[in-house]
């Protein structure tokens, strides 16, 4: 940012370009070295203001502060606090246990995030960081940082401006503003002093950030850094504060119940274990054992796992994500603002028809379609001099690129053009040898080139139709030149309108035979006299998978709203194109209005009419289609939609959007065009720029949370067969069945890899015929509470708890006789206690799988995730079992195999009864829904 503000310049673009050098102390010639580096003293590098690339301290922190981290760090200490006033129990063993939990977590989301900002910072690498200036009378190439207020900038086609300039000099000069304005056509720059407009629309300035589409010029900079218009929209961002995405909130909430219960079971232990005589310190310890017991040390990783392993899937359909809990916020999304240009467009003028002989033809796919019919390639030869006026009226280059396919560059109009041309297979023939040209110019409206042909010169011209119009005299039907007649021009004006209605910029295309050489070319004696050969309608086309995206949007109830800096029309037209509104304004039974809304209106509109405007009356209310809007505009609309609870994402790719993305719930950036200032922000970035993509990401983000919901009950379901044996040995004086460390092997050891198989089961079929999840539902709820902790978790307890005692009453122990802790038969039957959960865990992540739906429906192995799952855990458990190492660390013997068969016993019948209570739910569903179908299997 610079050190000093340049003065305002609100009239530099009334001036001449004497008196702009004057005003700017420049000269000609540029400024010397020396008063280039005195300015860059003054005013600063011409740089946005940085932020932060990435702090990786704050960044490492905030992973090891967030909620649920300091639930596990008050675990850990109550483990130390523990283990220091009865040491020998394993209660030191768990406090590392935990802290490891912390840190390999904390690691492992930094990870995540680090990678993505460093497959956004190569995406940087990717820009221009070069401009050329005159200096002294030379011309020279700097570093953009070091332009200044006065430098001469030399800008050329195919250049990004790098600061705010006023044009001195330009030939044939088009600027794309769409990168901080939205407006996608492309737009004429002259060095002609002109009146006052809106500011970023007067043809003789230029911008930094936009880009030089066709021409060049020299222009003296009067604005850098955050002076410019591109810095004043990036300084909004600033103003912006971003708040907890729901899912981190639906976490803290989480965490919250989680420690109430386990504070709540501890202190009436503790109490409890006070009141019958146990003692203070017994109670202190066996208090902090149910506290720790009860904390889901497994659940923190296997959360950010689960993201990590959704943005690698959507990272493989072109959706890079910045911050792992913006996975899950797109899926409970409501709202999508969206972009025009480059989002639900391809931001590539393309040729969509042309109108010939009274027909308008559609141009699809390489082929020619009228009414239905397709033109074949022998009778497309009749309109041969039109195709030869497109391939030959322009200046749009061909360049061979290194990997040896043809591109064509220069403006964006003419490149369509003759990009069309190749794509029909009309440029086949020999080009024809060009003798001249009448280039354009704003005046005229159009542009002329002079060919010999044949033993002969022809002329073709094309520009806008009522220009063109006015110099023919004869028009091409079939084979024969007529003369055109009031009728004629009259119906060519008509479909001229009809297509610029559509949002098609329309050119006319015209020729003529010159039957002498002229001396001079000359306007006069070229374009005169004309023969009409037809009109070509043009216009930036949407993403091909866009109108089944926004289909697939309105049925799973989330709101699509274009938000653009285009013209109205333009966005109307596209909006209409892609299904957003209704394609026919007055379709039956009663006529359909939608609200095109202006920036300049939105000033004058008040909160309450905003509001209003933006709530549907029905579900088949179409939106409104906002146009012309700033970015302040854009940050008002998303800031209405958040207050009216919504869940909003906003899309974009220039540094318009970039307010209005931080201001969202998720911000999305466009990978390919999209600038630095909207990556920087954005919190997913859409590599292949594609609206299709972020439909892709919500189905993603919708089975997230599901998925959530499903490892959190399968993990809090085994937290009461950890809690059952503290609370048997402290109240009834059995001894204890579980020793810490094998309370540990569940929670880190076997519970984490089929929990991570629940991450990964695929979305249900029906995830996106369903609206969003609201703000208020719960992650957990209090029937996922019961489910897991006393319906699941009970019977989980009493296959564990059954299996301890029927293994010690096996081996003549009976109630109330003293059972040595280090006896080889108490570590034996704790094992059996350690195989009984694990066991039941076996069954209970076929369980957790739905909570409606039968095992039998879902298949098996239809998630090979869960099958690898288990089979680890199995493993795991046979090595804790019958390995010495095993043994040795968590306090385990090997076991005789009879006493696996009532574990077994028990856990099937865990899956039964839950199948039994999956049967009664739908059954009573149907019987209140009787209207309702059967519900699908996600099989």
């Amino acid at each position: 940012m610079g050190m000093s503000s340049p003065c305002t310049y609100d009239d530099i673009h009334r001036l001449s370009a004497e008196d702009v050098l004057t005003r700017l102390e420049s000269r000609d010639n540029g400024l010397s070295q020396n008063e280039a580096e005195r300015r860059l003293g003054q005013y600063g590098r011409n740089i946005l203001s940085q932020p932060d690339h990435f702090p990786l301290l704050r960044g490492l922190v905030r992973h090891f502060t967030h909620f649920l981290a300091i639930l596990l760090w008050i675990a850990a200490a109550l483990s130390f606090a523990a283990d220091f006033m009865r040491p020998g129990e394993g209660m030191a063993t768990l406090g590392w246990a935990i802290l490891s939990v912390i840190v390999i977590n904390a690691g492992f989301a930094f990870f995540q995030e680090y990678k993505a900002e460093r497959a956004l910072q190569a995406l940087h690498l990717l820009l221009p960081d070069k401009a050329w200036v005159t200096r002294g009378g030379q011309p020279v190439e700097v570093s953009r940082r070091e332009i200044v207020p006065g430098d001469i900038l030399i800008v050329e086609e195919g250049e990004r401006v790098p600061a705010d300039a006023r044009l001195i000099e330009a030939v044939g000069m088009r600027v794309d503003n769409a990168a901080l304005t939205g407006e996608s056509r492309p737009q004429r720059r002259t060095a002609e002093a002109t009146a006052d407009g809106h500011w970023l629309d007067l043809p003789n300035l230029v911008f930094a950030g936009t880009t030089i589409l066709s021409g060049h010029g020299r222009a003296v900079v009067f604005a850098t850094g955050m002076h410019s218009e591109f810095g004043k929209i990036a300084a909004l961002t600033t103003v912006v504060e971003t708040g907890l995405s729901p899912l981190q909130k639906e976490i803290i909430t989480v965490t919250r119940i989680v420690a109430a219960i386990s504070l709540a079971m501890g202190l009436i232990f503790f109490v409890v274990g006070l009141w019958t005589g146990l003692g203070f310190w017994i109670s202190a310890i066996f208090g902090i054992g149910i506290i720790v017991a009860n904390v889901p040390e497994g659940l923190l990783p296997t959360v950010t796992l689960a993201l990590a392993l959704s943005s690698q899937r959507m990272a493989k359909r072109n959706a890079l994500v910045k911050h792992l809990p913006s996975v899950e916020t797109l899926g409970c999304t409501t709202v999508i603002c969206t972009d025009k240009t480059g989002t639900l467009t391809e931001n590539h003028m393309t040729v969509d028809r042309f109108f010939v002989d009274g027909l308008v033809i559609e141009a699809r796919e390489g082929c020619f379609f009228t009414r239905g019919r397709m033109i074949s390639t022998a009778d497309a030869e009749q309109w041969r001099p039109f195709f030869d006026a497109l391939l030959h009226c322009h200046n749009a280059r061909r360049v061979r690129k290194s990997d040896g396919h043809v591109a064509v560059t220069g403006d964006p109009t003419e490149v369509a053009l003759v990009e069309f041309a190749i794509a029909h297979g009309l440029a086949h023939q020999p080009p024809l040898r060009r003798m001249g040209e009448l280039a354009f110019d704003a005046d005229r409206k159009r542009m002329s080139t002079l060919h010999w042909a044949e033993g002969q010169l022809v002329a073709f011209t094309k520009g806008a139709p009522e220009s063109v119009l006015a110099h023919c005299s004869h028009l091409r039907v079939h084979d024969r030149t007529p003369p055109m007649t009031s009728d004629d021009r009259t119906r060519i004006l008509n479909q001229s309108r009809l297509f610029a209605e559509q949002a098609y910029r329309v050119l006319a295309v015209a020729m003529r035979d010159v039957t002498h050489q002229p001396e001079h070319i000359e306007v006069e004696t070229i374009e005169t006299d004309l023969t009409f050969l037809g009109l070509v309608a043009m216009m930036d086309p949407p993403h091909r998978e866009v109108p089944g995206a926004i289909a697939t949007c309105r049925q799973a109830g989330v709101r699509a709203i274009m938000i653009t800096g285009d013209h109205p029309l333009t966005a109307l037209a596209v909006a209409r194109k892609i299904g957003l509104v209704p394609d026919q304004v007055t379709a039956p039974p009663m006529p359909i209005f939608v609200p095109v809304i202006e920036g300049a209106q939105l000033d004058h509109m008040n909160n309450e009419t905003l509001h209003r405007l933006l709530t549907p009356s029905h579900p088949n209310e179409p939106d409104p289609v906002f146009a012309r809007m700033a970015p302040r505009h854009k940050m008002r609309v998303v800031s209405t939609l958040k207050e009216m609870g919504n869940v909003v994402a906003v899309t974009g790719d220039g540094v318009n959007d970039a307010p209005a993305m931080k201001t969202a719930d998720i911000g999305v950036a466009m990978g390919i065009a999209g600038t630095d200032v909207a990556k920087e922000i954005a919190d997913i970035i859409l590599l292949d720029d594609n609206f299709a993509t972020i439909v892709n990401a919500i189905e993603e983000g919708r089975a997230v949370y599901e998925n959530i919901r499903k490892f959190t009950t399968y993990i809090l379901s085994s937290n009461v067969p950890e809690i059952i044996p503290f609370l048997g040995y402290g109240f009834l004086g059995a001894p204890l069945a579980l020793t810490i460390p094998q309370v540990l092997a569940v929670d880190l050891g076997t519970d984490m890899i089929p929990a991570l198989g629940l991450a990964n089961e695929q979305p249900r079929p029906d995830v996106m015929d369903i609206p969003p999840r609201s703000r208020s539902e719960r992650l957990l709820n209090l029937p996922l509470l019961v489910r897991a902790y006393f319906f699941l978790g009970i019977i989980e307890a009493a296959v564990a708890m059954g299996g301890f005692f029927l293994y010690l009453y096996s081996h003549g122990w009976t109630w109330g006789s003293h059972l040595d802790w280090s006896s080889p038969l108490y570590r034996e039957a704790t094992t059996v206690t350690f195989a009984g959960i694990v066991l039941a865990q076996v069954a209970n992540v076929f369980a957790c799988r739905s909570d409606h739906l039968s095992v039998a429906r879902l298949g098996w192995f239809s998630n090979p995730f869960i099958v690898w799952g288990i089979v680890t855990e199995l493993t795991i458990l046979a090595l804790i079992t019958f390995t010495p190492i095993g043994n040795e660390i968590f306090g385990t013997s090997p076991l005789p195999l009879w006493i696996l068969g009532p574990l077994v016993l028990g856990s099937l019948l865990l899956l039964l009864a839950e199948e039994g209570r999956k049967l009664l739910v739908n059954r009573r569903h149907r019987s209140a829904n009787p209207a309702t179908t059967q519900i699908v299997s996600p099989s």
